[in-house]
């Protein structure tokens, strides 16, 4: 097979595409055709030596990626025959792997996709679409929230755009440029703002009128965090889960005492509940989507141009989730 594999840590150069062997799928395993794997941020760091939340940095060599979706093509022991030949998709933990045109990963973690869904659209909502799921369990929106969404024009803030949206709520997406303004609002947000120009919260400020913003939904940090926390009214909330603008590699996240909620990780999780609260976020983000009520935004990249892609995710380059397409 073809695959992308990274033999020492450092940029995105580093990434190369070449021949490596197939993958044999264990006991309980399936292996699958792959017809897109998702690129995140974190997998910038993981090219760099960085730890991030895994135990420790990936071995090298390594074939980078954790999110799949494709056709599953051959069966481990133990695993029922019904899996042959489904459209599926799954997120692989901490294995890599997900960069290449096949990949195996436990029955157990995989999802049949929903026949609307492409498999770009199905990756999404496996990573990104599963993290805004578990976001969202800490505010409940209706029709007389405010919400303000920096990034709007990224993965997760696409879909926390249309969730708002449809829950009836003002909703301000903040984006980096005026094209990925002009997606945020063509993505519904009611008023969509350059948060490169510093008036952009005056702009806000006029727009609401004197309404305060009830909740800031924060993934970038830094001073457009503190600008959105400024815009809240009394109970309002911040809601944390990554501050990109500040970079992944170290960086802090802007807090208020009283204000501020951190949600990623452990939290997410204890709050999500069940005997696999992972496998359950991501049921709901496959629903939504099925059901059309969240649509994610992609942005495809052929699987040899994996380090344009990582390249293009470091400088806030991209519009939504990025996906290699063997």
């Amino acid at each position: 097979m073809h695959a992308i594999r990274l033999h020492a840590f450092g940029p995105a150069e580093n990434l190369t595409y070449e021949q490596a062997e197939d993958p044999r799928p264990g006991p309980g395993q399936v292996r699958i055709a792959v017809r897109a794997a998702g690129v995140h941020l974190l997998d910038t760091a993981l090219r760099e030596g960085q730890q991030g939340p895994l135990p420790e940095p990936p071995a090298l060599p390594t074939i980078p990626g954790r999110e799949v979706a494709g056709t599953v093509e051959s069966l481990g022991e133990g695993v029922a025959d019904l899996w042959l030949g489904r459209r599926v998709v799954a997120h692989l933990g901490f294995a890599p792997g997900g960069y290449a045109e096949l990949a195996v990963t436990d029955v157990d973690r995989v999802h049949e996709i929903p026949g609307n869904l492409d498999f770009a659209q199905a990756v999404a909502m496996i990573g990104t679409g599963r993290t805004t799921m578990g976001i969202l369990q800490f505010t409940e929106l209706g029709p007389g929230s405010v919400a303000v969404i920096p990034a709007a024009a990224g993965g997760i803030g696409t879909l926390l755009v249309q969730h708002a949206k449809n829950a009836g709520a003002t909703v301000v997406g903040l984006a980096g440029g005026p094209d990925k303004v002009t997606k945020a609002q063509a993505n519904g947000a009611d008023l969509a703002v350059d948060y490169k120009d510093p008036a952009w919260p005056d702009k806000v400020r006029a727009y609401l009128g004197g309404r305060p913003a009830t909740v800031v939904f924060d993934g970038v940090g830094g001073d457009v965090a503190r600008h959105s926390t400024e815009l809240l009214g009394p109970g309002g909330r911040h809601i944390v889960f990554g501050w990109s603008g500040e970079g992944i590699r170290g960086g802090q996240p802007y807090l208020v005492e009283g204000v501020s909620e951190q949600v990623l990780g452990p939290v997410m999780m204890r709050k999500a509940g069940g005997p696999n609260p992972i496998r359950t976020l991501e049921l709901r983000a496959l629903t939504e989507a099925a059901a059309g009520r969240l649509t994610p935004a992609v942005q495809r990249f052929p699987l040899a141009e994996a380090a344009a892609a990582h390249r293009a995710l470091e400088t806030r380059g991209t519009t939504g989730k990025v996906v290699l397409e063997p």
